[in-house]
């Protein structure tokens, strides 16, 4: 322990810093998903803004100790406003060779980074494909290294309880946290209490963690292995009730809400699929919502069930990834035909096949406007932030039940896992969402329209005087009788294209971030938010003239944007793809944009859209 000459011990200085990113690394047994999560809970209640980005492996129980084995969680907070998870790392935990190999170039220079020395044996450097030990070499030269050995320090720590080995080594992310939360000067209670509850009825196993997590704190508090702590002031963010929150919660919590503001029952059938599955784990947690949940046999079996209960007249819903979407096209097709409201989400991943799981992507956006047979148009609708899922989620409902059309809902995996400060809304305040059910028989068909949407009437089945038929055959315009009539067919054809454009009447004015015209625009959708409006943000500070438009309604598109469009020079269109919105915008409005595409399985660094926004100017 530092002491002054006194024998008392010394207080260490705090630096002040405005924001931190720090990363997470480890084996895919290591907890490093957990350790991030509590990390961002303390950093949430310690006031700052936050963006994460959680990063596993696809396999379930990957080999201990290889470079495809890592499992990392990335925490950006700050004194400001978070638009992402961060580009380069101020801090590196590496809890072994294979996590240190694999994210060591993403750390800026001089940043810290954090080893557990007892994990750099010759078996696992062999692993990590190292021909020598880089703590012996000049492979951390440059940074700020500080080398524990948290095995033999979580032992040490937990000798009293008499644990077997394997329990002690399941302990040791909770060491690990523990310093990085005195290095950054992090509530600790957070974690003791989440502790307390996640393990009361195992109070040997809560003991255990408790040791570890306050076992790591005083290491780094009371020894010379730090001589100085940081402190990141707490972010000045609008008054009100918020939670951490990632978009499957909130995109679980939109749905439920949006059902009990219709007043129906919410019924989800699916079946699991990376990185969708979460959003089954939350609504089966709510039923006392009137939530319905079904986990199917496969994907066809899971979309089947969700329109039955749309034609029950329940808030139907299917969850599902890139692969589910080929396997459900024929009944969400079947769903445009016969005219009923269902939500399909994709949660996008790295494909085509299998693909990268775990890795995240925006290569379905195509497939959502066209990928079905026959004329069968549907609303496509995307989330940009995770708290933005659960206004999407909302919306996707609203929009299905009032124009009486299935909607596909777009997130992705980056979305899906990454976690932010959610404002919570009032009830009260949430839009309207109004349901009326035919049960009058005077003058009814089957597909009589409203003028104002041409949505059909929502029968439910059983209605005295309103039997009617329903399949993909094509049917009747007035009677759904089947009809294979040439002029009906096309009737019925331009009838659902017409629908699909009244929706426009539903898509508020669309807002530029930045001066209304000007030399270039950038125009995005989905995750690809938070890079934008950094970059944007930054060129607009040097003085650039730089404007960004970032789209929800992707199908139909706003009927502004055109217009909006031709007031600048130039576009920019980034994207986790190979280019898909780029191609609707010049087939739509016959412009030059221009496409700035990543498909690595990561979301963009701001540095990369600056880069190009630098270079578009240049020209």
């Amino acid at each position: 322990m530092a002491t002054n000459p006194a024998g008392a011990p010394l207080e260490k200085p705090v630096q002040e810093l405005d924001n931190v990113v720090i990363r997470f690394a480890g084996d895919s047994g290591d907890g490093m998903q957990l350790t991030g999560n509590q990390f961002t809970t303390e950093s949430v209640l310690a006031g700052n803004d936050i963006g994460t980005l959680p990063d596993f492996p696809a396999e379930i129980r990957a080999p201990t100790g290889t470079l495809y084995g890592v499992s990392a969680f990335q925490v950006n907070f700050s004194n400001d406003t978070v638009y992402t998870p961060g580009d380069d790392l101020d801090a590196l935990v590496a809890m072994n060779p294979a996590a240190l190999k694999t994210n060591l170039g993403d750390l800026k220079p001089n940043g810290i980074v954090i080893v557990n020395t007892a994990e750099f044996s010759p078996a696992n450097l062999r692993k990590a494909q190292y021909e020598a030990s880089p703590l012996d070499d000049s492979t951390l030269d440059g940074y700020q290294s500080y080398r524990v050995d948290v095995t033999k320090m979580t032992t040490e720590a937990l000798k009293s309880l008499n644990l077997p080995n394997r329990t002690v080594m399941r302990c040791r992310n909770f060491f690990a946290l523990g310093v990085v939360s005195w290095l950054f000067n992090r509530p600790i209670e957070p974690t003791l209490e989440w502790i307390q509850n996640r393990f009361k009825r195992t109070p040997e196993i809560a003991e255990a963690n408790t040791l570890a997590l306050k076992g790591g704190y005083n290491l780094a508090e009371n020894t010379e292995l730090f001589a100085s702590s940081y402190e990141i002031k707490p972010a000045q963010i609008a008054p009100g009730t918020y939670r951490s929150i990632t978009g499957n919660t909130a995109t679980a919590i939109g749905f439920v809400a949006a059902a009990n503001k219709a007043g129906l029952p919410l019924f989800l059938g699916s079946y699991p699929i990376t990185p969708a599955s979460d959003v089954l784990h939350d609504l089966a947690e709510l039923k006392n919502y009137n939530v319905y949940t079904f986990q199917a046999e496969d994907e066809i079996a899971g979309v089947g069930s969700a329109l039955g209960a749309a034609f029950g007249g329940a808030v139907a819903i299917t969850t599902t990834a890139g692969p589910g979407m080929n396997l459900k096209a024929e009944t969400v097709a079947l769903a445009a035909s016969v005219e009923l409201p269902l939500i399909i989400t994709d949660i996008q991943r790295a494909g085509p096949s299998t693909g990268m799981p775990t890795k995240p992507e925006q290569a379905d956006l195509l497939q959502s406007v066209y990928g079905r047979h026959g004329e069968s148009p549907v609303p496509v609708i995307a989330a940009s932030t995770p708290a933005d899922c659960f206004e999407t989620a909302y919306e996707a409902v609203r929009l299905a039940v009032k124009y009486m059309t299935p909607v596909i809902l777009l997130t992705d995996g980056f979305l899906a896992n990454a976690a932010e400060p959610w404002l919570l809304p009032r009830f009260a305040d949430l839009p309207d969402i109004t349901v009326e059910f035919r049960t009058d028989p005077q003058g009814f068909f089957p597909y009589l329209r409203d003028e104002e949407t041409l949505a059909r009437p929502w029968v439910r089945p059983g209605t005295p005087g309103l039997e009617h038929r329903i399949g993909g055959l094509e049917k009747d315009y007035l009677t759904g009788n089947i009809s294979y009539a040439p002029a009906n067919h096309e009737q019925m054809a331009r009838v659902r294209v017409r629908k699909l454009n009244l929706m426009t009447q539903d898509i508020p004015p669309t807002r530029i971030e930045g001066p209304d015209s000007g030399e270039l625009l950038l125009v995005g959708w989905g995750s690809t938010y938070g890079s934008i409006a950094e970059a944007v943000a930054e060129a607009q500070a040097r003085g650039q003239s730089v404007s960004h438009v970032h789209l929800r309604h992707l199908n139909p598109l706003p009927t502004d944007l055109g217009e909006i469009l031709g007031r600048f020079d130039k576009v920019l269109v980034p994207e986790m793809n190979l280019g898909q919105l780029v191609r609707l915008l010049r087939a739509e409005y016959l412009i030059d944009a221009v496409g700035l595409n990543k498909i690595q399985g990561r979301p963009f660094k701001v540095s990369e859209i600056t880069d190009r926004i630098d270079r578009m100017l240049e020209k």
